[in-house]
């Protein structure tokens, strides 16, 4: 489902509910201040002194990050939008989670040295692009619409390979790596279930709203906009690091 119609015209948005605009500026606060994918110190630290098999720990830290990872939580929120079906939601998700995964223990595992900011810059776009679907702005401009599953599960190699490039910068025990790495991807993968939960509960509510529609396209507007911001503060950091 799109939200632009045979016009051209937007709905109006200004009767916009005001909850859903707060969810959507509350997943990006600190963005200005933190990568989406950083690991905090604490648990940096944690990471670096420990050896051997640890698997609840590691997956504790895998379920905080995804549950406090704001570029995962919008594009989540973008993918799900328009999916009323549970069947439809475990297939996108589940795709997700599947490019996630992969990229996310293979780069750790291998060791693949990506630029950070370049990877988080891509996750930036992949917000965009996610909003921009919903919008419908792909059959308008050129005529097609991209394939959504394909799509998902590309940006999904790309949040997990952003997660690899920040884990990668803490030094972790090769004694038990594979354990402590599978444990973390299953807390990655149950805070994705408890974050997905709050998106459904909080989207039932306002789907019954009669006015979903004209709120779902600036939700969708103000989306993307933080997508630039994510992308604008990655080149950022790209260009003064070099």
């Amino acid at each position: 489902m799109h939200l632009l119609n045979r016009s051209g015209h937007a709905p109006c948005w200004r009767s916009l509910l005001l909850l859903p605009a707060l969810l959507l500026l509350c997943l990006a606060t600190g963005a200005e201040q933190a990568s989406a994918h950083n690991v905090t110190a604490g648990d940096a630290g944690y990471i670096q002194e420990i050896w051997g098999v640890n698997l609840i720990p590691f997956a504790y830290l895998g379920a905080k990050h995804m549950v406090t990872g704001y570029d995962h939580i919008l594009f989540l929120f973008g993918v799900v939008f328009f999916l009323y079906r549970m069947k439809h939601v475990a297939i996108y998700v589940s795709l997700f989670a599947l490019g996630h995964s992969t990229t996310m223990l293979a780069g750790v595992y291998f060791g693949w040295n990506v630029n950070a900011y370049v990877v988080d810059a891509i996750i930036g776009f992949s917000v965009v692009y996610k909003a921009l679907d919903n919008l419908g702005a792909y059959q308008r401009w050129f005529g097609f619409q991209p394939n959504t599953k394909i799509a998902t599960l590309i940006f999904g190699y790309f949040h997990g390979l952003g997660l690899a490039t920040k884990i990668l910068d803490y030094k972790i025990a090769d004694e038990g790596l594979l354990p402590n790495l599978l444990a973390f991807n299953v807390g990655v993968e149950l805070g994705q279930i408890l974050a997905l939960a709050v998106i459904l509960i909080v989207m039932g509510f306002w789907r019954r709203h009669r006015h979903f529609m004209r709120h779902a396209y600036t939700a969708n507007v103000v989306m993307m906009s933080m997508g630039f911001m994510l992308i604008g503060y990655q080149i950022t950091g790209l260009a003064l690091a070099s």
